[in-house]
């Protein structure tokens, strides 16, 4: 049995509140449901309606950098050198947890509430392994190094680059030091 497809001003309104979400995420504002429907214009049973909690909302608005980085990730499963395959695909990532910030509170955050979500991560997870064991059967990575490692390491170092300079490109360039000294440390 198939779901019934969506009205169109239903849709409307979802995509208007993940927009209103992204922005505030975006601008380092926690989500709350109520604010959203304010910020949004409708009532907040029509929010809730659409989105039972701020994770799920959250979850959602990540959803496409998620997407993203699975697609990088693919992408860096084709290339030819597996070392720089993983470190390419580490420094997307890293830019990814950068520029949105949704990201890193979905990978930090201990558990799904979308069955999406979990897909997604799940996916993600698997393809980041796949990386890291290629690139550790060549031997140009230290073998006590596993995905499982380096998943806390990478929203810590987007983690210290937002914290550690103000504007966008301080944080760009602080984070690209970061992942440097973590590839560097990783390099068999």
């Amino acid at each position: 049995m198939t779901a019934a497809p969506k009205r169109k001003d239903a849709a409307r309104n979802r995509q208007r509140i993940v927009d209103v979400a992204r922005d505030l995420v975006d601008d380092g504002t926690p989500l709350q449901l109520n604010d959203v429907a304010r910020r949004v214009g409708m009532g907040v049973a029509t929010v809730y309606r659409h989105f039972p909690t701020p994770e799920a909302l959250m979850e959602t608005v990540a959803a496409p950098g998620l997407e993203a980085l699975i697609a990088r990730a693919e992408q860096a499963l084709a290339e030819q050198d597996p070392w720089n395959a993983l470190a390419g695909f580490l420094g997307a990532t890293l830019e990814a947890q950068l520029t949105d910030p949704s990201l890193t509170i979905v990978r930090a955050a201990p558990e799904r509430v979308l069955p999406r979500t979990e897909e997604l991560t799940a996916t993600l997870d698997s393809l980041a392994g796949q990386l890291l064991d290629r690139t550790r059967a060549t031997g140009a990575v230290r073998g006590v190094a596993t995905w499982e490692n380096l998943l806390p390491l990478m929203c810590g170092i987007a983690f210290a680059a937002n914290i550690h300079a103000d504007e966008r490109q301080a944080r760009r360039e602080s984070g690209r030091r970061y992942l440097d000294v973590m590839l560097r440390g990783l390099r068999g």
